[in-house]
């Protein structure tokens, strides 16, 4: 192993210079176009566990989030994006194949439980596709779709890695039931420094190295944050308390964590995205470089997930709706919002399609090219499809109608006049419940099935608001 000490460096200064140069190319993205020889450069970025309403664009009262707020200001906001799971390891599979990640056995890891399991090296992806297409790819931060030696970002398609491989890490310590997790490709490295920090470091390491060479690039920026364990920046005492406790799993404390703490890790977040968008700008890649934030699920325990109930884990509103910001410069519209329903499995063949590519053929992709949906248009009606184990979920939506089951109960919703899914109305429309529930019956009957797989969820000893659920 190697050590080596990093300063974040992050100032107001640096944060307001993302904001600043957000709102610089809010004033000319109407004038910007892509050059048809020029590849469009992507930047992919993923939040872990953010909930719906956790940006203050979103509708979070108790902080703020500029960074983020500007970049919605530049671009489009999506109101009616999904995540393919309520768990990370199966959202991951979805996003990187562009299917459901019920085809493949890791996408039925809810989450991934062991290292015996990954997603097969041979499997195109999104960076393999891309890969072919000439590009540059890089995942910098979390991984988990399986251990080496078998499984890792460099077998599927990534050019670089640096990050975590397991599901998540102690912000300052960087491992987790005592075991480090912190790689350079498949070197374990340690590093000093706030986790969220370190991350953005990375990216902006990595535009400088793109912006030498001239390479077009895909750079998948998966930050942790606001995943537990509950730290902010200046909470190094807490990862000393967790790391004495002698508890392996210490990290998902349920003593841990309060308001105050997530606001403070979510700011953190806000600003260092701050800090890689200023970069992109301070090199003159703005202008072709198509920047996405998103969640990977619904939000954990302290998220705002209003105006929906359920949350990570759960087929509920709250456990599937994510926020969704797209700045695509020619393509988006400055402070659009859209109703249009998409879902991280869209994210390959939007990406594939705009360099000049085409998913595999062997391996066709269950999303869509949401390019019109960006620029302001319409997307064919379409049916969105979602399991979780736990409880026996399922779930479906076409148009504003979800039907949704949680072990014996049925239920069919107008998720846009009743968006909290209270009003069960599938004796008011009984055809409309029929025709979802098979729906759901003929998809599913594709899908592959493992009663075996690990899968859970929040229970009244865990969450008073889940007093009624056991195990």
């Amino acid at each position: 192993m190697r050590d080596r000490t990093i300063n974040p460096g992050i100032t107001r200064r640096t944060a307001v210079a993302g904001v600043i140069g957000t709102t610089a190319l809010a004033a000319t993205a109407p004038g910007l176009a892509l050059s048809p020889r020029r590849k469009p450069n992507f930047l992919f970025i993923m939040a872990d566990d953010l909930g719906y309403a956790d940006l203050s664009c979103y509708g979070r009262r108790d902080y703020e989030t500029p960074v983020l707020d500007g970049l919605a200001t530049q671009g489009i906001r999506f109101t009616h994006a999904y995540a393919n799971s309520a768990v990370c390891t199966a959202t991951r599979v979805a996003l990187i194949t562009g299917r459901y990640q019920y085809r493949l056995p890791v996408g039925l890891q809810e989450p991934l439980g062991g290292d015996a399991i990954g997603l097969p090296p041979e499997h195109p992806t999104i960076a393999s596709l891309l890969r072919e297409q000439g590009y540059a790819t890089s995942l910098i931060g979390k991984w988990h779709m399986g251990s080496l030696p078998g499984y890792g970002p460099l077998k599927s398609g990534y050019e670089e890695f640096w990050g975590l491989r397991g599901g998540g890490v102690d912000y300052f310590r960087h491992e987790f039931a005592g075991n480090k997790d912190l790689w350079d490709g498949e070197t374990r490295v340690e590093e000093t420094g706030y986790l969220t920090d370190l991350l953005a470091d990375r990216t902006i390491q990595t535009l400088d190295s793109r912006a030498k060479d001239g390479r077009p690039f895909f750079i998948s920026l998966h930050f942790t944050a606001p995943h537990w364990p509950w730290e902010g920046p200046d909470d190094h005492s807490e990862a000393d308390r967790l790391a004495a406790s002698g508890n392996p799993v210490a990290h998902m404390h349920y003593d841990g964590g309060d308001l105050e703490t997530y606001a403070a890790m979510m700011q953190s977040l806000d600003t260092n995205i701050g800090r890689v968008l200023a970069r992109l700008d301070e090199l003159g890649l703005d202008g072709n470089t198509v920047v996405v934030f998103t969640s990977d699920n619904g939000g954990e325990r302290f998220s705002d997930v209003w105006p929906f109930t359920g949350r990570k884990t759960e087929l509920l509103e709250g456990g599937l709706r994510i926020p969704a910001i797209v700045r695509w410069p020619g393509l988006s519209s400055p402070n659009s919002t859209s109703e249009a329903q998409i879902m991280s499995m869209d994210w390959l063949p939007t990406f594939v399609a705009a360099a000049g590519g085409a998913p595999h053929p062997d391996h066709p992709t269950d999303g869509l090219d949401i390019r019109a949906a960006i620029g302001g248009r319409a997307l064919p009606e379409r049916t969105l499809f979602w399991r979780f184990a736990n409880k026996g979920q399922e779930a479906c939506r076409r148009g504003r109608w979800k039907y949704l089951k949680i072990a014996d109960n049925s239920f069919l919703f107008d998720v846009v006049a009743d968006p909290l899914e209270r009003a069960n109305l599938k004796a008011r429309h009984p055809e409309m419940f029929e025709r979802l529930v098979t729906a759901f019956r003929e998809w599913n009957a594709g899908m592959l099935h493992d009663p075996n797989a690990p899968s859970y969820g929040f229970t009244g000893d865990l969450l008073a608001d889940h007093f009624g659920v056991d195990d």
